[in-house]
């Protein structure tokens, strides 16, 4: 008898893709297997379940009938009694139906539909490595301190925003992960970002404070960012202030509003310091966040699950009186999957599987970035509250948010563990629901979004954002047009962190070094972005990099795109990339330091042009 295969299509699984170079592909058959059954497809389940608690996005100020009378809670703990129809009145947020008949409560999300986007929004900021960004006070990284000072240098030049690398949570234990974009937690934020001297009770810690801060103020002598030694500096002074805290009412109403979430994290942290970073190694009794185990554990050491929290409250208070201009923070697409998103949502996520990106013509090899994706009907059938809560701390006190790789809010391309780079196939996500989702957030925290939809995008991808209010991302180093072309509703740049700078480019330092490290590099796109930079800064072969990087930027000023960014690298002739698509250990990749301090930064002559071309045409 011929095995009876799953239903791939409703899976949201494709079984083909065009890629980059508009060539038709098809994945094997192993691979859609894989896929396929990462998902719990099998031979006893062709199709995704049914998901048992059901969830309505709606719109505000319209009448919906529903099947049958339904107990109507708001969000606010509001009880309307029985209702025959969804109220046209109803607030944004997020409601419950709860039908007289026993069936499943339906989750109403009532929902804006467009994110936020202000009709007079039109500037320009500074795009940073927060960790790369140090003045002479910081412990070997850039911190919130120092964010403030640029925010208030930035604001001084009549920039309107500051864009951040993310912020996200690593793991408390040794080795300190690099990557903003491999964290574990996109919930939670990195300590390594603390102020020392700004925490409460660094004041009374004397010669132990002093002790700690030249050595991490020595760090700032090496460009080379050492993670494992600023956090073994800093968690040494932290641990010291906290044990002088004797409690604070706002400490506890942070913890209360955070909830479980805060309370699950700060566990995980307790763990990881003891047994690592990964949670598959931890003994089998501390895998579940929902064991006996576990619950046992943080009674136990109920005073380092606290400190953790502590650690938590202490950024949200800094990161919130850094931002005098508005923060533009940066979403990751995922996180590490021993890490503690991993932890909480296991049984949530494809853990056999990695999400990555098919070749195209700057990743010939593809990539394998090698995170784990949520099961879509998993995700739904949770009420997307993963989804809800990681968007909300992002925008928790920004002014906006970029969402990396946005095309993943409608598909992710997923890759078998054992399959390699180019294997695997994109599986589809119910893109309407979430973004609806993150329209909703974006209102509460009046904040716009950017999406950044380079690399593969379907036309109709673009075309949804564009309804949704999403600003485009649009990059002078890939669009075959000049800025007065752009689109308006886009954040336009030259560059990113995963691109080269401008004198990486340049000067071709940023060609010779990926022959040097090993890596295919293309050479020809590279002679192309030389060709482009030439043209769009008005320059000849033999201008210095000042000069062609002011005049890319007063050309990039001629777009009439919402919002324009310059990174610091680019201002400060930096040659080096923040990262290098497809190596580790090859590149220093996040953990370059900028060549000068802030002080130095902040009276620098190209910075300064630069600055005034970007505000000149803003």
């Amino acid at each position: 008898m011929t095995p009876v295969k799953p239903d791939l299509d409703a899976w949201g699984i494709d079984t083909g893709y065009w890629d980059a170079s508009g060539h038709w592909r098809q994945p094997d058959a192993e691979s859609l297997q894989a896929v396929a059954s990462a998902m719990g497809a099998g031979a006893d389940q062709l199709r995704p379940p049914a998901v048992e608690s059901p969830l309505w996005c709606v719109g505000p100020g319209r009448h919906h009938r529903l099947d049958g009378q339904c107990r109507l809670v708001l969000e606010d703990g509001s009880d309307l009694g029985l209702v025959d129809a969804l109220p046209s009145e109803l607030p944004l947020g997020y409601h419950q139906l709860f039908p007289i008949d026993e069936g499943p409560t339906t989750r109403v999300v009532v929902t804006p539909g467009r994110c936020h986007l202000p009709v007079d929004l039109r500037t320009w900021g500074w795009a940073v490595q927060l960790y790369a960004t140090r003045s002479h006070q910081s412990w070997g990284i850039g911190d919130l301190g120092d964010l403030a000072r640029l925010c208030r240098w930035s604001g001084g030049q009549g920039a309107g925003v500051v864009a951040l690398n993310p912020l996200h949570a690593p793991g408390p234990a040794l080795p300190q992960a690099p990557s903003p974009y491999y964290p574990s937690s996109r919930r939670f934020r990195s300590p390594l970002y603390l102020c020392v001297d700004q925490v409460p009770g660094a004041q009374h810690l004397g010669a132990d404070l002093e002790r700690l801060a030249v050595a991490g103020r020595a760090l700032n002598d090496e460009r080379h960012i050492d993670r494992d030694r600023v956090w073994s500096l800093k968690v040494d002074a932290l641990s010291r202030c906290f044990a002088t805290f004797a409690g604070d009412a706002a400490f506890d109403a942070f913890c209360a509003e955070q909830g479980d979430a805060l309370a699950g994290f700060a566990t995980f942290c307790a763990i990881a310091e003891i047994h690592g970073n990964g949670w598959h190694a931890w003994p089998e009794e501390l895998r579940r966040p929902d064991s006996a185990g576990v619950a046992s554990f943080a009674r136990d050491r109920a005073e380092r699950v606290r400190f953790h929290a502590w650690l938590q409250w202490l950024l949200d208070t800094q990161l919130a009186a850094a931002g005098s201009l508005p923060l533009v923070e940066d979403l990751a697409v995922g996180f590490d999957p021993g890490g503690a998103d991993a932890w909480a949502w296991q049984d949530l996520l494809a853990l056999d599987v990695r999400i990555g990106a098919p070749p195209d013509e700057f990743n010939t090899e593809g990539q394998d970035w090698g995170l784990p994706p949520f099961v879509p009907w998993k995700l739904r059938a949770a009420g997307y509250e993963p989804f809800i809560q990681t968007i909300r701390t992002a925008l928790r006190h920004a002014g906006g948010l970029r969402v990396d790789h946005v095309m993943g809010l409608f598909r992710l391309f997923w890759i078998p563990l054992d399959g390699g780079q180019a294997a695997g196939t994109y599986v589809r996500y119910p893109s309407a629901d979430l973004l609806d989702i993150l329209a909703l957030e974006s209102h509460r925290a009046g904040a716009f979004v950017v999406g950044e939809d380079l690399g593969t995008v379907e036309d109709a991808v673009r075309e949804e954002l564009v309804e949704r209010q999403v600003l485009s991302y649009r990059l002078l180093w890939f669009e075959p047009e000049p800025p007065e072309r752009y689109p308006r509703q886009a954040l336009a740049a030259v560059t990113t962190h995963d691109l080269p700078t401008i004198a990486g480019v340049w000067t071709g330092a940023d060609l010779a070094a990926q022959r040097q490290i090993g890596i295919a590099a293309n050479e020809d796109g590279q002679a192309e972005l030389h060709r482009r930079l030439r043209e769009q800064a008005g320059a000849d072969e033999e201008a210095s990099v000042p000069a062609v990087t002011v005049g890319a930027y007063r050309a990039l000023a001629r777009a009439p795109s919402r919002v324009l960014m310059a990174t610091l690298d680019d201002a400060l002739g930096v040659a080096e990339r923040p990262n290098m698509p497809g190596t580790t250990e090859q590149w220093p990749n996040w953990s370059l330091a900028l060549p000068v301090p802030l002080e130095d930064i902040e009276g620098d002559a190209t910075v300064a042009a630069v600055a005034e071309a970007l505000g000149e045409g803003r």
